[in-house]
């Protein structure tokens, strides 16, 4: 084995050795000449690239929110049970005849798939018998649904004022009550509308927080998904 130092030793025949340059070794045959020129995304370009984006994302969100709450509501079956919210329901010819009339009318402005109408009596006064009456469909904008129900009830009973929106409880959706005048004087009417039904009552003899309050009790004991 030479001793001598590896700088010193001759080098065997074999390939040429590699010329380097100064010139930059290219990895592509693309000529950057013919390149068309970059230039670079001014701050204010990219603030509002993100900004779109972020709309873009609370739009699909906003989409996505509304779409699982369809889907959570349109599937809504309504009974009458015999008693409900402290309240006996009333199958007496006359609170059927009043029941169907109110039902009928109601299903003529609503495109309904099933509808309802039924009197419920207060056990501690004859005279607060509650009417309710509406129905099960698929509705995509409930509250303009009962805005306009609420407009169409002047032909039964007159003109409903004050209307205002109330806390429609843990079934969501919308909940509104106003005032009207009838042959007993002015009584609270209120209705209620999701994506899957609306229903509207009569409250003789209560006020409008008073009504709002008994109404939420009768959708829990009649709603259900």
């Amino acid at each position: 084995m030479s001793d001598a130092h590896l700088t010193e030793r001759p080098v065997d025949d074999g390939p040429e050795p590699v010329d380097l340059t100064d010139e930059p070794i290219r990895l592509s045959r693309r000529d950057p000449a013919l390149e068309p020129e970059r230039r670079p995304v001014s701050r204010r370009r990219k603030i509002a690239l993100a900004a779109a984006l972020v709309v873009g994302l609370a739009g699909a969100g906003a989409l996505g929110l509304g779409g699982w709450r369809v889907l959570a509501e349109k599937d809504t079956e309504l009974s009458t049970p015999a008693t409900v919210a402290g309240l006996t329901r009333d199958d007496s010819d006359r609170a059927r005849s009043t029941a169907d009339y109110l039902r009928d009318g109601f299903a003529a402005d609503i495109e309904l798939d099933r509808s309802f109408g039924t009197v419920y009596t207060d056990p501690a006064d004859a005279k607060r018998s509650v009417l309710l009456f509406g129905g099960t469909t698929l509705l995509w904008q409930p509250e303009r649904d009962l805005d306009s129900l609420f407009g169409l009830m002047a032909d039964e009973t007159g003109k409903v004022t004050g209307v205002r929106e109330v806390a429609a409880g843990s079934l969501g959706g919308v909940m509104k009550c106003g005032t009207t005048s009838g042959d007993g004087g002015d009584f609270a009417v209120c209705g209620w509308a999701d994506h899957g039904s609306v229903v509207m009552g009569m409250f003789p003899g209560r006020s409008v927080d008073d009504s709002a309050a008994l109404f939420r009790e009768l959708r829990e004991g009649i709603q259900h998904r």
